[in-house]
């Protein structure tokens, strides 16, 4: 599987390459805005250890908010999934909260935070943890009729049991959406260093969108891409053996 998915995303990285060098020869666009390809490999060599730490550092804050997320998701979503006045609030502060654009929740979170690790971590987090609660509530708000049937005419029903039951029955669903939701992680942490951090491959895009870089850019997408591959199939295998554990 890792050979497989990093030969897939390599074919994918070098086809969009080859598209954008195509589009430079065939509008003749300057080496200024799109630098050929034997000097964007000289780039890519010059810089690639400096990236791959960077890459690295944005990495280990995306696990991190993943991980919060996905607990963040669970317990909001059991705490909304219910039918009391409490449930309506938090459904309700969840969907307000997630209306704002990151954008304009960054400047206050950085303002009060400054550009460290905790804002990268809060962006990637609330960027991340809005599919999972979506899911998480929609799985326990669809009752499973024969086996809650059979608990509620034997008496012994009751909300912890419709949860279990319910994540049980679709748990399928569920790990699907965690693994998902690993490249929302790596975007959020992503989009905090490029708004205003001071480290990691975000903040090195956006040093090298000011030198209007295109070779640092795109040497920055591979290893972006080769990162979040590696990740996806570390979360892709963790999923898969939740689910056999669970179905066994």
């Amino acid at each position: 599987m890792l050979r497989n998915r990093m030969v897939q995303f390599l074919l994918l990285y070098v086809l969009a390459l080859a598209g954008l060098l195509g589009l430079k020869y065939g509008l003749g666009l300057s080496d200024y805005i799109i630098p050929p390809f034997l000097e964007i490999c000289r780039t890519g060599l010059d810089v690639t250890p400096r990236y791959v730490a960077h890459v690295l550092n944005t990495l280990s804050i995306a696990i991190l908010g993943h991980a919060i997320s996905l607990l963040l998701a669970f317990a909001i979503g059991m705490l909304a999934a219910g039918k009391s006045a409490i449930a309506a609030l938090v459904k309700t502060a969840a969907y307000n909260v997630q209306s704002y654009p990151i954008v304009a929740v960054a400047p206050i979170i950085f303002i009060l935070l400054g550009d460290g690790l905790l804002s990268r971590l809060i962006i990637s987090v609330l960027i991340c943890y809005f599919p999972l609660l979506l899911t998480v509530m929609g799985v326990l708000s669809e009752p499973v009729e024969d086996i809650e049937h059979f608990y509620r005419m034997t008496g012994h029903i009751c909300w912890g049991l419709q949860v279990r039951v319910r994540m049980f029955e679709n748990i399928g669903k569920l790990t699907t959406v965690a693994v998902g939701s690993a490249t929302m992680a790596m975007v959020g942490t992503i989009v905090s260093e490029f708004i205003a951090s001071n480290a990691g491959i975000g903040y090195s895009i956006r040093v090298a969108l000011y030198q209007s870089d295109m070779a640092k850019i795109i040497t920055a997408l591979l290893w972006i891409g080769v990162a979040t591959s590696l990740y996806l199939i570390l979360v892709e295998w963790i999923g898969n053996l939740i689910h056999r554990r669970v179905a066994a």
